[in-house]
Order: C-alpha cells, then sequence, then structure tokens
C-alpha cells in the first residue's frame, strides 16, 4: 500500500511539473513508452527489483533504454534511483498516465466479466458510465471466469460488483452470520 502511494505522489508531482512546462504529452508518451518497455522486458523487470545491482549501474542502463525521452521523464528516473525507489518506475508511469487522463477529462473504467463483453453491451456500459461521471470513458475488459456471472465496475475510486461470486459471498456471510 505505501508503495503505491508514493507512486502516486510521485506521478502527481512530474504531472504538475509536466503540466507547468507545457510537457504533458510528451512526458505522457514517455510514460507509456516506459510502460511497455517493462511489460515487455523480463530482464527490465528483474533489474528495477534488484537490490544487488548498484544505482550507477540501473542509471545508465535506464538512461540508454530511455534515450530521447523528454527532461522530465529522464529527471524523473535518475531521481528514483537516487531515492532507492527506481523499482515504483512502472507504476509511477501507469498512474502518471491515469492522472493525465483525468485532467484531460477522459476516464478509464475498468469492466471484470466472466466472458468478453459484446459490442452492444460495451456501447451500453460507455453510455452509463459516461453519464454518471461526466467524462469521455474508454472501456478496458478484463475476463476472470472466477467471478462466474455478472461483472465488477471500478472507475476512478469507484466500484461497483454485481457478480455472482460477490453475491454468493454474502449470501454465505449472511448464513454464517445467522447461526
Amino acid at each position: 500500500m505505501n508503495e503505491s502511494r508514493a507512486a502516486v505522489r510521485y506521478a502527481k508531482a512530474i504531472l504538475n511539473l509536466a503540466v507547468d512546462n507545457k510537457a504533458t504529452d510528451a512526458v505522457e508518451k514517455d510514460m507509456r513508452s516506459v510502460v511497455h518497455t517493462v511489460a515487455d522486458s523480463k530482464e527490465l523487470q528483474d533489474l528495477l527489483a534488484s537490490p544487488v545491482v548498484k544505482a550507477s549501474l540501473k542509471k545508465t542502463i535506464l538512461s540508454d533504454v530511455f534515450k530521447g525521452s523528454n527532461t522530465i521523464t529522464q529527471g524523473l528516473i535518475n531521481m528514483l534511483v537516487d531515492n532507492k525507489r527506481v523499482s515504483l518506475l512502472n507504476d509511477v508511469a501507469q498512474k502518471f498516465i491515469i492522472l493525465n487522463e483525468e485532467l484531460k477529462g477522459k476516464s478509464i473504467a475498468h469492466v471484470t466479466t466472466a466472458v468478453p463483453l459484446t459490442k452492444e453491451l460495451e456501447a451500453k456500459i460507455l453510455e452509463k458510465v459516461s453519464e454518471l461521471t461526466g467524462n469521455n470513458v474508454t472501456i478496458q475488459n478484463t475476463v476472470d471466469e472466477s467471478i462466474l456471472g455478472g461483472f465488477v465496475l471500478r472507475v476512478g475510486d469507484l466500484q461497483y460488483d454485481t457478480s455472482i461470486a460477490n453475491k454468493l459471498s454474502n449470501l454465505k456471510r449472511e448464513f454464517t452470520n445467522s447461526q
């Protein structure tokens, strides 16, 4: 929990700096590059998590990997390495993207379902969520068969859980408490 709070703090600070320097688009492009690069490279993930690799080596490697990035992005990487928080780089990048999208008036609705959403259902969800939040919304659908049916919708801090697994869990809790 503390790591995600720290990632949010770093992301907010970088977003404020990018806004002040009118570089939000360039920094967002860099952050998307960081997310994709880290996701695609197991070696880079291991490097970021390793306490054995020296900070100077991490800084050199990350500077080479993200060469040509905005100076704000380079500063973030150097700061995370210097503060021994480089393992948060991917989380900070993801949080930055979310915060910047919100700043633009866009939101991402995370919908977890037991089966993939149909185009019609996706359109209905988009319409309702846009109506509720007042933002331009995009849907990210995750399929998780363990919820059995229904869906779990997350937009920002809001969560709406109508999954059958949740209902069964609540029913079990009611039976246990009534005895």
